[in-house]
């Protein structure tokens, strides 16, 4: 039995035959959702979306005195790096929200914390993963990360996996170029992306974790690629860009040696490297979601994903304030 918004549920093991052949028994206890990678860009957003709904929500964290969550949420300290960290801090989960960081260890993290996880107990997962995983293999992270699918597949284990495609928000990061000589610089080529936006991807996810956490027992595993409505090549957010800032602006390029460097400034060279490979996939085969994708996380959602003119239009407002 576990108590869930105040009432005891009871819930176990299925048979060989069901999605969650080998998710163990969970203890009674007062279950909470865990939220890994709390304080990051997506982590922030999942749990704005978690706020005010009700759950029990843990925040992973390694530095608990420096978090500043709403009420509501409780730091915990821990990191996936550190194994006997992530036990204590699986003890009485019932939701896990698994977003690994891009490390060089990133997979290992991601594995051993889905083992934790099965030890612990914890009776659901929602995975972030990466859109076009299967298929880019060439690209390190995307690779890693189909490679926790693939063991949440063959586990039986009882996951949502969530694919997000490129994010608009990190064109945040070309503000100044955009601003001033008018550059738009991520060198996207021009076979398209449907990007996404990070809002979209926090709601997604929430919406996925409470309905495994009041669930009465562990659910079958289903997919959702998050995607933005529109195919974005770098002639479309260009214009984009003009209609939203009133002033020209100009594509800076396909080059992926300048991105490279670029990104060796304030990151290290194996992850450099990886978003290169990451960039040059995205200029030979693009990342275009099918109708059919769209509509099942609209479906999700409750309406249709965000555009990235909508991005573009917030952001200008946003920065017309700074």
């Amino acid at each position: 039995m576990s108590r869930f918004y105040g009432y005891r549920i009871k819930f176990g093991t299925n048979n060989l035959s069901s999605p969650g052949r080998f998710w163990p028994f969970v203890r009674e206890t007062v279950m909470a959702i865990l939220v890994t990678g709390s304080t990051g860009v997506v982590g922030k957003q999942v749990l704005e979306h978690l706020r005010g709904s009700g759950a029990q929500v843990h925040a992973l964290t390694r530095s608990p005195e420096k978090a500043q969550f709403a009420d509501g949420i409780t730091a915990i300290r821990g990191d996936l790096s550190d194994l006997d960290s992530l036990r204590r801090t699986m003890q009485g989960i019932g939701t896990l929200f698994l977003l690994a960081p891009n490390a060089a260890d990133e997979l290992t993290q991601a594995l051993q914390a889905l083992s934790v996880a099965r030890e612990s107990g914890v009776k659901g997962v929602v995975y972030l993963s990466v859109f076009r995983g299967a298929e880019y293999v060439d690209v390190p992270h995307f690779a890693g990360k189909y490679t926790v699918e693939r063991m949440i597949e063959q586990c039986g284990m009882p996951a949502t996996v969530l694919r997000p495609a490129y994010f608009m928000q990190n064109d945040v990061r070309l503000k100044e170029a955009l601003l001033g000589p008018g550059i738009y610089g991520m060198p996207i080529g021009d076979k398209g992306i449907s990007m996404v936006d990070v809002r979209d991807i926090g709601e997604a996810a929430a919406r996925a974790l409470l309905r495994r956490e009041l669930a009465a027992g562990p659910l079958p595993r289903e997919i959702y690629e998050l995607v933005g409505p529109d195919a974005l090549t770098a002639e479309s957010v260009v214009s984009i860009w003009t209609d939203a800032l009133k002033r020209p602006v100009r594509y800076g390029g396909s080059d992926l040696d300048i991105l490279e460097q670029r990104l060796k400034s304030a990151a290290p060279a194996w992850l450099a490297y990886d978003m290169r490979l990451m960039m040059q996939r995205y200029q030979q085969d693009g990342a275009v979601a099918s109708t059919a994708q769209v509509e099942r996380l609209s479906t999700l959602l409750g309406r249709p994903p965000r555009s990235y003119r909508d991005f573009a239009l917030a952001m200008v407002t946003a920065w017309a304030k700074d």
